[in-house]
């Protein structure tokens, strides 16, 4: 008769298996999706060349401003001849998440020169808290009509960089770094132009 001789687990097996359960378990599973989408927002978006760029055919949408949910505060309008920064995102997104520092690092330095429109249709309530939470700086709107056909999106996070004649000089989905100097480098050159 032979002996059957048990096999030891292997640790690349039961590394696999804890990080299965982290990612199963609710409490642990956005901070290591946060973590690892880190690691993607290291990463500059790219520029579209010159000749592949779409214009935007529509300015019309008005959003409101979490600051004051009375009135309509920002008319897309007011974008025409600027160079913008569209970012769709949500609070409970873990790429979005994760490359919201370097959104607030661009804000810092670019908030008076260009337009930042931060898009979220999640509850104001739940917004501020996690603004507070990070001390994000900068403001976001709830869309109030219909998105610009060209602007909209399918995943978040989405983000568009805007030139001044309406030209989609970035259109990146997923985590990024805004906040490099590729980026600074393009955003200069729009301000220029």
């Amino acid at each position: 008769m032979r002996s059957m001789k048990l096999k030891t687990p292997k640790f690349s097996n039961i590394a696999f298996v804890v990080i299965i359960v982290l990612l199963v378990w609710p409490k642990t599973r956005q901070p290591i999706q946060v973590f690892l989408h880190k690691g993607l927002a290291m990463f500059s978006p790219s520029e579209i060349s010159e000749n592949d760029r779409e214009t935007l055919a529509s300015y019309n949408w008005k959003l409101q401003s979490l600051d004051d949910v009375d009135d309509v505060d920002y008319d897309f309008e007011q974008a025409k001849g600027k160079v913008v920064l569209v970012n769709f995102w949500a609070t409970w997104c873990p790429p979005c998440i994760a490359e919201m520092p370097s959104l607030q690092g661009l804000y810092d330095d670019y908030g008076d020169r260009i337009e930042f429109l931060l898009v979220s249709e999640e509850k104001e309530t739940i917004i501020q808290k996690f603004l507070n939470k990070h001390e994000y700086s900068f403001e976001i709107y709830r869309p109030i009509t219909e998105i610009p056909e060209m602007l909209k999106t399918r995943s978040i996070p989405r983000t568009f960089i805007i030139d001044k004649d309406g030209h989609i000089v970035i259109d990146k989905s997923g985590a990024a770094n805004w906040n490099s100097e590729a980026v600074r480098a393009v955003i200069d050159k729009l301000l220029v132009d």
